[in-house]
């Protein structure tokens, strides 16, 4: 009887140890929804109102999720924080038109707009969604114009 429980007790350990390594443990990378006038920038502090040009991170290591009132408050805090793996992070922004989540990295901003943090930038999914006249410029573009601003 006791080496009948030993012996159970022993297979029940080893199941559990096979269901604990045949666990795959994915990070989720989309965008989740803020809790608006609530959730606070990870830069300035400043609570996220403005649904048109907010901005949310995630650490593609840990998963761990930052959320930002501006994409202009993103670019500085991976400056001045230096963060390692900024290059590999997973940035959405709002489109400035639908509020909706888009990759920031592949978005067309357009440079015109009242935003929370003054830097101005909007997000777009398409260049055609952004008024005739106005400037255009991709991601890249927009993080060293930031920095600029930022000095």
């Amino acid at each position: 009887m006791k080496n009948a429980r030993i012996l159970l007790s022993a297979l029940g350990m080893i199941a559990s140890f096979v269901l604990f390594l045949g666990c795959d443990t994915k990070i989720d990378l989309s965008a989740k929804p803020v809790h608006w006038d609530r959730d606070m920038c990870e830069r300035c502090k400043m609570v996220l109102s403005d649904r048109k040009f907010s901005a949310q991170i995630i650490n593609p290591h840990t998963g761990r999720r930052y959320f930002f009132d501006d994409i202009g408050c993103v670019v500085l805090w991976f400056k001045e924080s230096k963060i390692a793996w900024s290059e590999e992070a997973v940035i959405w922004v709002n489109d400035a038109r639908t509020g909706e989540w888009i990759d920031a990295r592949k978005a067309f901003y357009d440079t015109e707009n009242i935003t929370p943090m003054a830097y101005g930038f909007g997000a777009h999914v398409h260049k055609e969604e952004i008024r005739e006249g106005q400037e255009i410029v991709d991601f890249t573009e927009l993080t060293g114009r930031v920095i600029q601003i930022g000095k």
